[in-house]
């Protein structure tokens, strides 16, 4: 069972790990954003899937959103643990970063330097969390950890954060409809610079002999723990193998014709196209947009059924978030 969530609440998961795949922080002082999140199990076992959806982030018109895919034994809590703290660490290292935007009449060369301490405060977040996950004492991460792609909205500066699969996509409008904008990469092994970072730490790229289309990295001299990714939190046996935990960072000025981003685990990419799901996003229009969310979560789990019926269906998750009131 999925909860779809959307408006505001004044509800805060501080717990450890928490309990619920979606949560939602309602700071908006009145100021109503529409957006939606939702989350399904696969047929693998437990939802390892997380996401969190935080309006009102670091100012009044600000938004944090973020999925989080685990994997391994303990993926579930790594993904839970990322989503809850995450945050926090960000906005922490927000409060001494300064305006993308050219507002005042900026120049490139001002909005650069900008968004460069913005990239390293997103890093360095992501290395303390990482370095959070490792010094938790309850939580054996060799072989367990979470993909995550976080994104902060400042007004109409757009800041996009990727660790592993998970993938941003804009929702653009033009003269021919809306156009999907891909904002992240897959950072998987398959990535050629990904694969020579992990060689050149003598970490293994292959692909089993029963599942050719997919690289998994491997130790040395060991078949294990083969991780479909080349980037994430935890994984601490790869750590020395080229598997990091430094995003890919990048920074967007949202348009009047920017309408909706929407932010997903590989459950959903792994089936439908980008083009499928902002189609998906503008026919929600037609039920309201709380259910963009829940109806991209639906036709992922409907395609995961009609093409791969023998298969063990993967978390699908996914958050919608609308960019013009």
């Amino acid at each position: 069972m999925g909860i779809c969530i959307s408006k505001a609440s004044s509800e805060i998961h501080d717990a450890d790990y928490g309990h619920e795949n979606v949560v939602h922080f309602g700071d908006c002082n009145g100021v109503e954003v529409i957006a939606s999140a939702f989350s399904h199990p696969g047929s693998k076992g437990i939802n390892q899937d997380a996401a969190i959806l935080y309006q009102g982030y670091g100012v009044e018109s600000g938004d944090f959103c973020g999925v989080f895919d685990g994997h391994g034994k303990n993926g579930h809590y790594v993904s839970k643990l990322v989503r809850n703290n995450l945050p926090s660490l960000l906005l922490n290292q927000a409060k001494f970063l300064p305006k993308i935007s050219n507002k005042l009449g900026d120049d490139d060369t001002t909005q650069n330097k900008s968004f460069l301490k913005w990239k390293e405060g997103c890093v360095s977040a992501f290395k303390l969390m990482d370095k959070q996950i490792k010094q938790h004492e309850k939580l054996d991460c060799c072989t367990s950890g979470t993909t995550a792609v976080i994104a902060i909205r400042q007004d109409e500066d757009l800041v996009v954060a990727n660790l592993g699969d998970s993938r941003a996509v804009l929702g653009r409008k033009t003269d021919n409809g809306v156009k999907a904008i891909q904002l992240t990469t897959d950072l998987k092994p398959s990535v050629p610079c990904e694969a020579e970072r992990i060689r050149k730490c003598n970490g293994r790229v292959i692909a089993l002999k029963e599942e050719p289309h997919i690289q998994r990295v491997w130790l040395p001299n060991e078949d294990t723990p083969g991780l479909a990714m080349s980037r994430a939190f935890g994984d601490f046996l790869l750590k020395y193998h080229g598997i990091i935990s430094t995003p890919e960072v990048s920074y967007h000025n949202l348009s009047p014709n920017d309408h909706f981003l929407v932010l997903a685990t590989d459950g959903v990419w792994d089936v439908l196209s980008n083009d499928e799901v902002m189609s998906i996003v503008c026919s929600a229009y037609e039920y309201g947009e709380e259910m963009a969310a829940k109806a991209v979560v639906k036709a992922a789990v409907d395609a995961w059924k009609r093409r791969f019926p023998n298969s063990r269906r993967d978390d699908c998750t996914a958050i919608c978030l609308f960019l013009q009131k």
